[in-house]
């Protein structure tokens, strides 16, 4: 069966290069993520590795973000023509003027997770009426509480906030600071490891919260001028994420290269939780990276209902799928 997959992973990477034989100049494209560099973005730093992007015309340069607001605004105003960047964050963004278009979800899943010490008495959310939930002011989690708690039938008022920064949340929460606190799934095995069997944790995308998480969003004026570089982008990316799920060493392997301080084991665990995120009814049958109809109205509610738009806007002009390969899927 590993065979197997292996000899498809082989030709998905000759279909790569499919259509592009024809040559032209370098396209140089800044490509900003939507954090530093972790195991969820190992597959594009082994298509960069591998020459994928070189090979598609692309000269690829990955910059490290401080964060989905910030990939979104710089990918908004066309300083960087793609980012990665949470879809709600990305359409808030669009509330207040950002020229963006998403073109490939990666998290078809919502990451939005809670955590908390099983000590503390709490067993689930309604146990957090009451409490301290330590989060970034920022933080697309925290602003989207009301979601939650009005799906879970409490007051969104009900618990109190705390400014606790990313990297100190789980120092928070062991000390007391904070009774619970929200992070992205991909790194649920760090608050595993630390907390052990006193852990609580529930995704939010159980209590019906589950809108789209990391996607690939391009500045609207540049997927104008070069749909054909999108198209290119695209089509190498979506095929690596796909041989990164089914092969994920070399992928791993290649970002931990590239990136200094990142250790193997850590960030193939990274990876490993980042496919359950891509895995859906429709990355499994229609294609990896689809964004459904449906569920992306239901976004736009949401966003609507619990963020501040300044303007708003037809979702439908917000997203394509016509740079998707169909053919690509994820594997059930």
């Amino acid at each position: 069966m590993r065979f197997s997959r292996l000899i498809m992973a082989a030709a998905f990477a000759v279909m790569v290069f499919a259509g592009t034989s024809q040559a032209r100049a370098a396209e140089k494209l800044d490509f900003i993520l939507n954090w530093i560099a972790g195991g969820d973005h190992a597959p594009y730093y082994y298509a960069l590795q591998e020459g994928w992007y070189s090979a598609a015309g692309i000269e690829l340069d990955i910059q490290q973000g401080k964060g989905s607001s910030m990939s979104a605004q710089r990918t908004g105003i066309g300083k960087n023509p793609v980012g990665l960047a949470d879809l709600g964050t990305a359409l808030v963004a669009k509330g207040k003027g950002a020229d963006i278009v998403a073109v490939m979800n990666v998290y078809a899943n919502s990451p939005y997770g809670m955590y908390w010490l099983k000590d503390s008495g709490i067993r689930g959310p309604k146990d957090l009426v009451g409490k301290k939930i330590g989060n970034p002011s920022w933080d697309a989690a925290r602003l989207m509480w009301p979601a939650l708690a009005k799906s879970v039938g409490i007051d969104p008022k009900s618990v109190k906030w705390v400014n606790v920064q990313p990297n100190a949340k789980l120092t928070a929460l062991i000390s007391g600071d904070i009774d619970a606190t929200t992070s992205f799934y991909n790194i649920h095995h760090i608050f595993q490891e630390k907390l052990g069997t006193n852990m609580g944790f529930f995704p939010w995308k159980e209590y019906g919260i589950n809108p789209y998480g990391n996607s690939i969003i391009v500045n609207g004026k540049y997927l104008k001028q070069k749909p054909e570089v999108i198209q290119a982008f695209i089509k190498v990316s979506q095929k690596a994420f796909y041989q990164c799920t089914i092969n994920p060493d070399p992928c791993v392997q290649a970002l931990v290269s590239a990136n200094t301080g990142l250790k193997f084991d850590n960030e193939k665990m990274n990876w490993k939780l980042v496919t359950e995120l891509m895995t859906d009814e429709f990355s499994t049958t229609v294609a990896l990276g689809y964004f459904d109809p449906a569920r992306m109205d239901k976004d736009y509610d949401l966003v609507e209902t619990y963020f501040s738009l300044k303007q708003s806007f037809d979702i439908k002009k917000v997203y394509t799928n016509e740079f998707l390969d169909r053919s690509i899927k994820m594997p059930k």
